[in-house]
């Protein structure tokens, strides 16, 4: 299959005073993103070959307008502490060039800030209590572009996988489809949570909880 993983997303609280946690931990910070005409903004932390996005609603009445509204990324983000999924999965084709579909059915979100002839596949038919999935056709690996901080003293460097813990599985066919297809795993757990995998060191674990619902660990750690 033409395609890996772009980025992740969390929900945060406004501003994403959350990221301290991520600095304490020794990832360096990005840069960030204001989507105007959306009404969201971002603060960033990228690896070689993807990124962690710390999203939050920056302004509901733009995030409560069509086009954005239909995303429901304002609704995510105002009910994330009353039982909606906080987090997304975006993929990239790896070779841009190639015209290959996202694994499950898509609409075509044109959003404000990207050019007229560019929009993002955003899944069908997925609740709130279930990440959201996007299809970026147009992204490219951040080391490609080599603008951004990508050696963090930590030692994250390459992210190889993504579990998600959710309190009452997923039953929607683009979770499924996400699943089956390898670009994350999904596990039961009682509150969510999203767990990166990362190569290099295997005693590397940082566990963000209860800042952020977040994992950072080596792909296969010691016991």
């Amino acid at each position: 299959m033409n395609l890996e993983l772009d980025h992740v997303i969390v929900c945060c609280d406004a501003g994403a005073p959350e990221a301290a946690a991520l600095i304490a931990a020794g990832l360096l910070e990005g840069s960030s993103n204001v989507h105007l005409g959306q009404g969201t903004a971002n603060r960033r932390f990228f690896f070689r070959n993807a990124y962690l996005e710390l999203l939050w609603v920056s302004d509901l009445d733009q995030a409560r307008r069509e086009p954005a509204r239909r995303t429901r990324l304002w609704e995510r983000w105002l009910r994330r502490a009353q039982g909606a999924c906080p987090f997304g999965v975006a993929l990239r084709p790896i070779d841009v060039e190639a015209d290959e579909a996202p694994p499950f059915p898509t609409w075509a979100y044109h959003a404000p800030y990207l050019p007229k002839q560019v929009s993002i596949g955003i899944a069908l038919a997925t609740p709130l209590t279930e990440p959201e999935f996007l299809h970026l056709a147009f992204a490219t690996k951040p080391e490609s572009k080599n603008r951004e901080p990508m050696t963090h003293p930590a030692g994250f460097a390459q992210l190889t996988g993504v579990r998600i813990g959710v309190p009452s599985g997923v039953h929607s066919a683009a979770a499924k489809a996400a699943s089956a297809s390898g670009f994350v795993a999904f596990f039961e757990d009682d509150r969510y949570v999203m767990e990166l995998l990362f190569d290099g060191r295997s005693d590397l674990r940082v566990d963000l909880r209860p800042a952020l619902p977040l994992v950072l660990r080596s792909e296969d750690p010691t016991p």
